[in-house]
């Protein structure tokens, strides 16, 4: 049995999918949810990683989980994997613990944690994700607009899918115990080469427009912690060499190439119409 926390998410669905597609028995874990969000013959537990005592039933009967870094005690979290019978974890973790350290403390410290626990671990730090587009939904469905700050600066998004089947091979495969990955798309791509493709994907021309820092930092700082954004916004802006380059992880652990970007946008072109 493997449990799927964040199961409701973009990544966490595709992955409960993916495994139940290999007759993998999964436990889907978020804080809402119920046996609609979920394929047949899964189980579904609504719970809370920022309450680790409510958690066992969750685990239960598992010996595989996978971890988002959700609320503050990562401890906990793992000891109550430990004690319902877990020995392996896979952590989704950020690629700003290794470019970005102060920023990206939270994640940080479920990383040592997991490392800490005594079971079998591997971690896959994701770089930014070609999900955060959805952001743009709703001004792409009502007005054709996008608007993002740093227009011309490329970084290589990864397909969340792509980061979900990485995770099933981990959990599913080969488990690389001890080993840390890094995951992204297979080139780098601008916000305006972004809005470009969704609106290619559409058929039909999205205006872009470039926002200043200090208005991207006002619209994040409303649902992100103020480090988070700070440190988003300095990836975003000035990332350094390590952020713009392509990791061969993703390739090594999919067997393939990843998807693009423009791949990515013609999938999910419904969100946006």
């Amino acid at each position: 049995m493997i449990v799927v926390t964040g199961a409701t998410g973009n990544v966490g669905r595709t992955l409960v999918r993916i495994l139940t597609g290999a007759q993998v028995p999964v436990t889907a874990v978020a804080r809402h949810i119920t046996d609609a969000d979920v394929p047949p013959g899964v189980r579904a537990v609504a719970a809370d990683l920022a309450r680790p005592a409510g958690l066992h039933a969750a685990f239960a009967g598992a010996d595989a989980l996978f971890l988002l870094v959700a609320g503050e005690d990562p401890d906990g979290i793992l000891a109550a994997a430990k004690a319902a019978g877990v020995r392996r974890v896979v952590l989704l973790s950020s690629q700003g613990v290794a470019t970005r350290p102060e920023a990206y403390r939270h994640p940080g410290r479920f990383e040592e944690a997991v490392r800490e626990s005594g079971l079998d671990w591997t971690v896959l730090r994701s770089g930014g994700m070609a999900a955060n587009a959805f952001a743009w939904a709703e001004s792409i469905r009502t007005r054709r607009e996008a608007a993002a700050p740093f227009a011309d600066v490329a970084l290589p998004f990864v397909d969340p899918d792509d980061v979900a089947a990485a995770a099933a091979a981990v959990l599913h495969g080969d488990p690389h115990p001890g080993a840390t990955y890094t995951l992204t798309g297979p080139a780098g791509t601008t916000p305006r080469e972004r809005a470009a493709a969704i609106g290619a994907a559409l058929g039909e021309p999205v205006r872009f427009t470039e926002q200043t820092r200090a208005q991207a930092h006002e619209l994040m700082a409303r649902f992100m912690p103020l480090p988070v954004v700070e440190g988003t916004l300095a990836i975003l802006g000035e990332p350094t060499e390590g952020e713009r380059r392509v990791s061969p992880d993703a390739e090594r652990l999919l067997g393939r190439a990843p998807g693009t970007f423009a791949a990515w946008a013609e999938r999910n072109a419904a969100a946006f119409r």
